[in-house]
């Protein structure tokens, strides 16, 4: 499976399928779409209006990576449930963050 990130000079860019009012907030795991491109599984509690599961998902995965909110920011697809969100930070680091929070869980 690819990896759903790629790396810039800034940080990265990570595409994302957002499930909201998803009952916790919470990074699920890596998928493969239709199209064969990877994505971040996130499901959030908060709905999606008025930008509600947006603001949930970038402060899920500005936590998640431990990287200040104003780091994190949506790219495309503020409206849809696939995302494109960049993070500002180490690209290294993160990638490996981001590789850890998406690995298979042991049963």
């Amino acid at each position: 499976m690819t990896e759903a990130w790629r790396y810039s000079a800034q940080g990265i860019s990570v595409a994302l399928r957002v499930t909201p009012r998803g009952g916790r907030d919470d990074i699920d795991g890596l998928e493969t779409l239709a199209n064969g491109r990877s994505v971040v599984k996130v499901r959030v509690r908060a709905i999606a209006e008025g930008g509600e599961a947006n603001r949930a998902v970038t402060e899920l995965l500005a936590k998640a990576l431990g990287v200040p909110k104003r780091a994190v920011r949506v790219l495309s697809g503020t409206t849809s449930r696939l995302k494109q969100l960049a993070v500002d930070g180490d690209p290294k680091q993160l990638g490996e963050t981001l590789r850890r929070l998406t690995a298979p869980k042991p049963d």
